[in-house]
């Protein structure tokens, strides 16, 4: 499967804020945001220009594709599906964003940040209803139980207790359940606009795809 393999940091530094893709290192002196402000390519010494209509729509489709670790044709999927539901297609197409497994995997707490969360549920260390699941674009519903497998690897020792010690690090939406003691989180709902905290403007990317 395609995937983008190059530096967390420049896709940040393209959208000109921090998007939290490296979890705690977002945080730390060493975020490529803070060390480099201007975009990839660009020394800083262009006088900058105002953008136009097209390149804030634009801008705001990559902020969105980014942070949740999306391509390009499988966010064009999300949209096509989002304008086809019923609801307003912005919100539609957010909720869609949210029920992804790795991003629920990061909700959960259970991963620093959503790329971290995608190699997991890649590696398989979590299952679905018991049912064990290595697809980070799996769909979420509502009654669903998040689970933590316990897979025994040597070379790991402690992984699972060391990643989930002091859980939850941050706060779990009102539309998921985390359990500290079980390692395992429960989807109660979808997810409300008002659930979602991506800082993502919807509507630019509406006019975008309406063009």
């Amino acid at each position: 499967m395609a995937r983008y393999t190059d530096a967390a940091c420049r896709q940040c530094r393209r959208i000109g804020e921090k998007l939290f893709l490296k979890g705690d290192r977002c945080y730390s002196p060493k975020c490529g945001v803070e060390r480099r402000r201007h975009p990839p390519g660009d020394q800083g010494t262009r006088r900058p220009r105002r953008p136009t209509d097209w390149a804030l729509q634009l801008r705001e489709k990559q902020k969105a594709r980014f942070t949740y670790g999306v391509l390009e044709r499988q966010f064009s999927n999300y949209f096509a599906d989002a304008r086809d539901s019923q609801g307003v297609t912005g919100e539609v197409l957010l909720q869609l964003l949210e029920r992804r497994l790795d991003n629920v995997v990061y909700r959960l707490a259970f991963a620093d940040s959503r790329r971290q969360g995608r190699q997991m549920v890649n590696h398989g260390h979590f299952s679905v209803n018991g049912r064990k699941l290595d697809i980070p674009s799996y769909q979420v519903q509502p009654d669903d139980v998040v689970t933590w497998r316990r897979v025994t690897n040597d070379t790991m020792p402690g992984f699972v207790e060391t990643l989930t010690d002091g859980i939850p690090k941050r706060p779990v939406p009102s539309w998921l359940r985390l359990e500290t003691d079980a390692l395992k989180g429960e989807v109660v709902s979808l997810p409300e606009p008002s659930d979602i905290d991506s800082g993502i403007d919807v509507r630019l990317i509406v006019e975008f795809y309406s063009r």
